[in-house]
């Protein structure tokens, strides 16, 4: 049977979070305390911007979602992560994504010696799904991305970083997730490419129902499409709210855009910035 919305995901007004990360803590190597008690919350069908510098948190925050931290000698040591009301921290990455939980990783990881549509088969390699629903799906995902139907047949490794950024968006579409983690989708990409791959971003949630928790360093435009942020520093939130309400607060502007005589500052040199402390079991 046809379904003309594959993606499409239903919201009561009084669920619960989507996505619910409760005080986590994350250390790499046995030694390296990276995450100091993080909390943070994405509801269904919403944007959610994690936004820092460089070194911050946010991709090692993705990847305690995702439960890709052993890959690389890390673990989540304290607190919980719960999806759709079910703890998830001790699941398999495999097994989050026959969830409906995906992650793109930053600087877009494409199998470079396979072509784009190759690249976006493997998004639905977890599924058991006919030929037909599979191709129905394809062409869904070429009709978000119609450069990417052009360059099908290219080998993914020499397309540009934003073909390249649109194929990972759309492999992971593949896997019909209800959640996308999307780690530094502006990087490396030209600023005309970025906003188009935020209004894609934008449709799939409006139009599909998908859900994304996206980290961030270009501010501006995460917030533009966010509905609500979280900022992260040296492994902790130090400040949240909604999109616009973090877009006009001065202390915002003063650390991510340098409008301050002083230069950037740090949330801890701010002296009038109230810190909320969470204390989650």
């Amino acid at each position: 049977m046809v379904r003309s919305q594959p993606f499409v995901v239903t919201r009561t007004a009084k669920s619960p979070p989507l996505l619910a990360v409760n005080n986590i803590e994350v250390i790499y190597d046995h030694v390296i305390l990276v995450l100091k008690g993080v909390s943070l919350e994405v509801p269904e069908g919403k944007i959610v911007a994690l936004l820092g510098a460089n070194g911050a948190g946010k991709t090692t925050t993705l990847k305690a979602i995702s439960n890709l931290l052993r890959a690389e000698r890390g673990e989540v040591t304290r607190g919980s992560i719960v999806y759709k009301g079910r703890r998830v921290d001790a699941l398999s990455p495999a097994a989050l994504v026959k969830m409906g939980v995906v992650q793109v990783m930053e600087g877009r990881h494409v199998f470079g010696h396979l072509t784009v549509e190759e690249n976006l088969l493997t998004g639905a390699y977890t599924r058991r799904a006919s030929r037909t629903e599979i191709r129905r799906d394809l062409e869904l995902v070429y009709s978000y991305f119609p450069r990417l139907k052009e360059r099908r047949n290219a080998l993914a490794g020499f397309t540009s970083g934003g073909e390249q950024q649109m194929t990972a968006v759309g492999r992971a579409l593949m896997a019909r997730p209800t959640m996308i983690l999307l780690d530094e989708p502006s990087m490396g990409l030209a600023p005309q490419i970025v906003e188009e791959i935020y209004e894609i971003v934008k449709h799939l949630n409006q139009s599909e129902g998908v859900s994304f928790l996206l980290a961030e360093q270009n501010t501006n435009v995460a917030l533009r499409y966010a509905n609500y942020g979280y900022i992260l520093e040296n492994g902790r939130v130090v400040m949240d709210g909604e999109a616009r309400t973090l877009a006009d607060n001065e202390d915002v502007k003063e650390f991510y855009l340098g409008v301050s005589k002083r230069g950037r500052l740090s949330f801890r040199d701010v002296k009038h910035y109230r810190r909320r402390k969470r204390w989650l079991g």
